[in-house]
């Protein structure tokens, strides 16, 4: 009876610690819609109002003439998207194929190296890389912002390696003494098999490159250009003083391709993620 008790009492505190975590990743979302179609007056109010005396849908609409080029910022944000994740994911696969299913001197060694350079973080290669990309003639183009996914990604590679490895191998010998080639047991029988990790990396990607601020920051040189990330730190700048309604209603329209995208594909996801456990 007491090991019951005590079994209850420790669901009890693991259930409350895991919902103040969330609550607190939920509180600025929240916070966020509920600034997004108040009054101005209400904003800054102290304490703080959560439901406006007036909702005030119109806050969007406003928000989007106020930017004045926000539809061309959304379309440049999915243009640099679409590519990324084209790239990364296609990219990624194949490297993570060679990395788990073809045996050749020094893989392990390289993989080891690939998977290091995740722990360079971007500043310490920002200048070698902008100046590359100078020399290159791409500074002020979407280019920079999308080229790099073509050449594979670390942690995606990771990823779908670690997947790739858990397919029995006894399907990839059959398909070769059957006289397949190796890309076409990549594309035919690989790529087929592992629709979910490959969400997981078109989904990661997605959400990197669309809500990415510093690469269009240090690239993008005109307006015209700009993605939604730098469109609203350029739309908050200009402002004598920041209208938070507009800024906030600006905001959720920013973040709410993403989340109707993980509303929809959150099953798959939640399922490539627990699948991604291979071994060698």
């Amino acid at each position: 009876m007491n090991n019951h008790k005590l079994s209850l009492l420790g669901k009890t505190i693991v259930y409350a610690l895991l919902f103040l975590v969330g609550l607190s990743f939920v509180a600025p979302f929240a916070w966020m819609l509920s600034t997004a179609v108040k009054p101005l007056d209400e904003t800054m109010k102290l304490p703080p109002v959560w439901i406006p005396s007036e909702f005030l849908w119109s806050n969007f609409q406003e928000a989007i003439d106020t930017m004045g080029m926000f539809w061309r910022y959304a379309w440049n944000t999915f243009y640099i998207s679409i590519l990324s994740v084209i790239g990364a994911t296609f990219s990624s696969a194949l490297a993570a194929y060679g990395f788990s299913r073809i045996e050749w001197k020094g893989r392990n060694q390289l993989f080891f190296l690939c998977v290091a350079t995740m722990m360079i973080p971007f500043p310490v290669i920002m200048v070698p890389v902008y100046t590359l990309f100078r020399e290159l003639g791409w500074v002020g183009s979407f280019k920079p912002l999308w080229v790099p996914f073509f050449l594979g990604n670390a942690f995606s590679i990771f990823l779908l390696r670690q997947f790739f490895l858990s397919i029995p191998k006894d399907i990839t010998e059959a398909a070769r003494i059957d006289g397949c080639s190796e890309f076409r047991i990549f594309w035919q029988v690989i790529l087929p098999m592992s629709r979910s990790s490959l969400l997981v990396v078109a989904l990661f990607t997605f959400m990197y490159s669309w809500n990415d601020f510093l690469g269009p920051l240090i690239y993008l040189t005109e307006q015209k250009n700009f993605t939604l990330a730098l469109g609203l730190q350029s739309y908050q700048s200009r402002q004598g003083g920041t209208e938070w309604h507009y800024l906030m209603a600006a905001s959720t329209l920013v973040i709410l391709p993403l989340v109707i995208l993980f509303f929809f594909t959150q099953k798959t996801f939640i399922q490539g993620i627990t699948t991604t456990g291979g071994k060698e």
